[in-house]
């Protein structure tokens, strides 16, 4: 078991590690965007940019999906498999492309509502058709980068993904302050920033990829690719329109202003998408590669346990310190932000426990259960935001969010326990639970909500999250002495000079010694 969640915390670290990296810069520079962009700007931006998500989901036809499985079976060649997704996907995300073109304008005016928008901001409405024709773009470049990323994920080469991600990062932060701070772009420099620096990441990868690429595919291949892939893409496109649908309805019911308010609290969320970032990379190639089907049970309730408690750390703190930050990072004008960044993270955690269902639905081959679960979760969203949007703004669509999120996992808990079981650690998953629940209660019941003071103590209760959950007996013997030898190292060298001076006869045997009580401690996971 350890040695499965060495794996997944080795490649999750880098993944993580990158996410992390760029997502501290993109915060970092909050100040800076929100004091050059009007709230209707970063709004237009991000609803594009969700947009532009959706498509490139329906573009893929589950083709990224299929190659992290096809890629690991025994009667599939790899490199057959590399080749035949590759092609498939540049011909559809270019014929996509090419077909949107011609209707930048109509387009532009469904997701934007420019005739709403002429009223409040006239310049932005009238470059709305090139913005939308710049998204455009930025479809064939967000396929293509998401596939050759995959690559790196496939041979778990996480340096070579860290690296590139980072790179990429730089490059679209840097052309991006250029165009919005320097030249005045406004939303039109965040989109070409973003995708013009992806482009040339985009030709980078392929002569890095070069020898394992090619634009014919095998068609023989490709359709047992689309019979895998294909039921998950009406499923994921569901499933992200969660995050796209609430935009556009903010957009027609409370405008622009409360889209740009709404799409920061996103952004502040991010912390918890950290983790759920590194944990979807990571996991599907390991989970895949898990061959005993009780051996792959075990693993993964353990992963979730763990993976759990770590995600309702972060979600704990952005209850806790979401006004501070939202203050130290943001412009006057988006300050009420704060109010949907808790509820968003915790939606977060929930989206990273379908996607474990997922993985395990992609074990038995029936993805076709992805899509009635996801229809109905879209639906609720729908119906929810509707519903809380009008008289609550951002919480009423943060609120929606989660709740449609509940009504994913549940029904993904219902199938995949009826095709693969497995015995989820409910007890741990409770405290969990407990603990972060009653740390946020105690804050905002007893805690102020400003000054120094109110800072202080939340930091505090956020810092017992830990003791928090040793007082309710979370962690399991294995674990305990796991930690413990994280935090007595001095003590552990201390105790090899002491034996080794006491009884040099044993010297040799030393490493025999501490490499069994290793193995015995790490059974115990």
């Amino acid at each position: 078991m350890s040695g499965y969640l060495r794996r997944l915390a080795t490649t999750g670290a880098a993944y993580t590690a990158a996410s992390i990296v760029s997502k501290v810069i993109a915060v970092a520079l909050l100040p800076l965007y929100t004091r050059y962009l009007s709230t209707e700007d970063y709004g237009a931006a991000e609803v594009l940019f969700a947009a532009v998500v959706s498509v490139s989901i329906i573009v893929r036809f589950g083709l990224i999906e299929a190659v992290l499985r096809f890629y690991y079976k025994d009667d599939e060649d790899p490199d057959r498999v590399v080749a035949s997704t590759f092609a498939g996907l540049f011909w559809l995300s270019t014929l996509a492309a090419l077909a949107a073109l011609p209707f930048a304008g109509p387009i532009s005016e469904a997701l934007l509502d420019t005739k709403k928008l002429a009223e409040e901001s006239p310049e932005l409405a009238a470059a709305a058709p090139e913005l939308a024709r710049i998204a455009i773009g930025g479809l064939w470049v967000l396929t293509m980068h998401e596939y050759l990323l995959t690559l790196f994920r496939l041979e778990e080469r996480a340096r070579a993904f860290f690296v590139t991600t980072i790179v990429n990062v730089f490059a679209a932060i840097g052309l991006t302050v250029v165009l919005v701070v320097g030249l005045d772009e406004g939303a039109r420099g965040l989109l070409l920033g973003s995708y013009v620096s992806g482009a040339a990441i985009v030709l980078a990868l392929v002569v890095v990829h070069w020898r394992r690429l090619s634009l014919f595919f095998d068609r023989a291949l490709l359709r047992r690719l689309f019979r895998f892939g294909l039921p998950t893409m009406p499923a994921e496109v569901s499933l992200y329109a969660l995050n796209f649908v609430d935009r556009i309805i903010i957009t027609r019911t409370v405008g622009l202003t409360e889209a740009g308010l709404y799409a920061l609290a996103v952004k502040f969320a991010q912390s918890v998408n950290v983790l759920v970032r590194g944990f979807q990379l990571a996991w599907p190639p390991l989970a895949y590669s898990i061959r005993d089907d009780d051996e792959a049970r075990r693993a993964y309730a353990t992963v979730v346990t763990l993976f759990v408690a770590g995600c309702a750390f972060v979600v704990t703190g952005m209850w806790l310190l979401s006004r501070w930050i939202v203050r130290a990072l943001a412009a006057p004008d988006f300050f009420d932000s704060y109010e949907a960044v808790g509820l968003i993270s915790a939606a977060v955690t929930l989206y990273a426990l379908y996607m474990v269902m997922v993985v395990i639905l992609g074990r038995t081959g029936r993805t076709e259960f992805n899509l009635p679960a996801a229809l109905a979760a879209l639906a609720a969203n729908v119906v929810l935001n509707l519903l809380l949007v009008p008289p609550l703004g951002i919480v009423g669509a943060a609120l929606a969010l989660v709740g449609s999120y509940l009504v994913v996992v549940a029904l993904m808990y219902w199938f995949t326990q009826r095709l693969f079981p497995v015995p989820y650690q409910w007890g741990r998953l409770a405290r969990v639970l407990f603990a972060s629940a009653a740390l946020v209660a105690l804050a905002e019941l007893l805690v102020p909500t400003s000054g120094a003071v109110g800072f202080l103590l939340r930091a505090a209760l956020l810092a017992a999250y830990p003791l928090a959950l040793f007082a309710t007996g979370f962690f399991t013997s294995g674990e305990r002495a796991w930690l413990a030898r994280l935090t007595r190292p001095r003590r552990l060298a201390a105790d090899l000079r002491a034996l080794r001076e006491a009884e040099p006869a044993v010297e040799g045997r030393i490493p025999e010694v501490y490499e069994a009580e290793r193995i015995d401690e790490d059974s115990r996971f």
